[in-house]
């Protein structure tokens, strides 16, 4: 890497805590080292220009959970653990607002709606008969009833005529959300390693290192893995890396839409960004090719979220595209995060399954416990 005698001292010696991955997980995990360990070093090395994975890359989503997500989260996960995954969440939120604040956030609490199709009528009708169970299920969490039934005011087309609100889900400018937690990283003399990617992890029983751009190895007191997405290299976990690919229309006017909306089981998404509309998802379209670290965008998704576009979300609005863009989320079979420890000095916090806006701050300050 050809580093001077300056470079290696300053920023490559003595880590007590090198943090792979600049993303939510690894600043709020650096913060909350700082709070324990005021007189460290902790060093975060990112590969990217900016957050590789999904961190600068997501809709900005502040939500928990539609009613359809929870319901098939019941098939696979008990009530009490579908409870506490839900609780997660809500605390994960909490913990981000109360670091950042929500005017830094533009935090906004507008309700989030579920969407079905024509074609999906018996979804609905399910959603809608275990609606009051669900309710009851997650009251302890909300103190409230969570889900209701309110018609189509919004002008969608193809759908059934009621859609599914949760009246607590909220959103966030999710650039501001990292350049809130950059900035006090900063301020907190935490420092930040962007183009710097970790190709290997070497353990020891006594200091383990991590290796630079495959040329330079690095000894360091502890490494804490916050790479979600991109784990896989470094961990034998259940944690998979599954693209998400977004695009995001130029300006229009006069567009109504408000809040954050899910169709599909929340395989696809949309909100109103600045006057303009923001939708992702079709991953389901095509898991296996979904299932990559490799950024990039696919006709059969693209094409049908334009599709999505002009049939169902802006049917009588002229609309053009103005870019799209893909990232790197981290799931699994279950979907409580993995925050463990995986040999003597390294630890993980990964597989957020989605919803790292959500528990991304309290998987970092989860991870940073784990130190003793």
């Amino acid at each position: 890497m050809d580093l001077s005698y300056w470079e290696r001292k300053t920023w490559l010696s003595n880590i007590d805590f090198a943090i792979i991955g600049s993303g939510i997980v690894g600043l709020n995990c650096a913060l909350s080292l700082r709070k324990r360990f005021p007189k460290s070093k902790i060093v975060i090395f990112e590969k990217g220009m900016l957050p590789s994975g999904a961190s600068t890359k997501n809709a900005g989503f502040a939500c928990y959970g539609s009613l359809s997500e929870v319901l098939d989260d019941l098939d696979s996960h008990s009530e009490e653990e579908v409870i506490r995954i839900i609780n997660s969440r809500v605390k994960g939120l909490q913990l981000l607002r109360q670091t950042l604040g929500d005017k830094a956030l533009d935090y906004q609490e507008n309700g989030g709606y579920e969407l079905f199709t024509l074609d999906n009528k018996e979804a609905f009708e399910e959603c809608q008969s275990k609606m009051l169970y669900v309710n009851r299920l997650i009251h302890s969490v909300f103190k409230s009833d969570v889900f209701s039934i309110k018609d189509n005011e919004f002008g969608y087309k193809n759908i059934c005529p009621r859609l599914i609100f949760s009246k607590f889900e909220g959103q966030i400018d999710t650039g501001k959300m990292m350049l809130g937690l950059i900035k006090k990283a900063t301020e907190k003399n935490i420092l930040i390693l962007n183009n710097t990617e970790i190709t290997a992890i070497s353990e020891s029983d006594t200091t383990p290192s991590i290796q630079l751009n495959r040329t330079e190895d690095i000894s360091v007191r502890n490494i804490l893995i916050a790479t979600n997405g991109f784990a896989k290299q470094f961990l034998k976990e259940d944690v998979l890396p599954a693209r998400a690919q977004v695009l995001i229309t130029k300006p229009i006017k006069n567009l109504k839409i408000k809040g954050t909306f899910h169709l599909d089981k929340g395989y696809y998404y949309f909100r109103n960004v600045d006057n303009r509309i923001l939708l992702g998802g079709g991953r389901n379209l095509d898991f296996i090719t979904e299932e990559t670290t490799t950024k990039g965008l696919t006709p059969i998704v693209q094409n049908r979220l334009e599709e999505l576009l002009s049939n169902t979300i802006l049917p009588n609005t002229p609309f053009e595209i103005d870019s799209r863009w893909s990232g790197i989320m981290g799931v699994g079979k279950q979907k409580k995060p993995i925050v463990t420890q995986i040999s003597p000095g390294v630890f993980c916090g990964v597989r957020l399954g989605g919803m790292g806006v959500a528990i991304g701050s309290s998987v970092g300050n989860e991870l940073a416990n784990l130190m003793e």
